[in-house]
């Protein structure tokens, strides 16, 4: 057991300039705080197994989930069911950052549409 942050975590890239950062990898469960810069957004996708909670630490996410979009602020959170299509953006001026809380874990579970 050791205490982790995103300057120790296992670091990746995905889309064009955003960042991961698995706090959290283990069989049953994922954490992982991401960095979305402004403009930018993940493509739309659903889960067939992970279910996930979206957590804002700093900035305005947009989430379009099942067709609805839900503005989540700072501090507030969402939680998006096993099969829910879904996509986040950021379509403010400043970073989004936040964690996203998944079981089972997400990669190798995701399907773009």
């Amino acid at each position: 057991m050791a205490v982790i942050s995103n300057q120790s975590a296992e670091h990746y890239k995905w889309g064009n300039q955003c960042d991961g950062w698995h706090l959290v990898k283990s069989e049953s469960l994922s954490v992982i705080q991401e960095r979305v810069p402004s403009g930018c957004s993940e493509a739309r996708h659903f889960h067939t197994k992970a279910e996930q909670f979206f957590f804002i630490l700093f900035g305005i996410a947009s989430m379009e989930l099942e067709g609805e979009i839900f503005t989540i602020k700072q501090n507030e959170g969402i939680h998006i069911p096993a099969g829910s299509k879904h996509q986040l953006s950021n379509r403010h001026e400043t970073d989004l950052v936040f964690t996203v809380t998944s079981t089972s874990p997400s990669h190798g579970d995701r399907i773009e549409i």
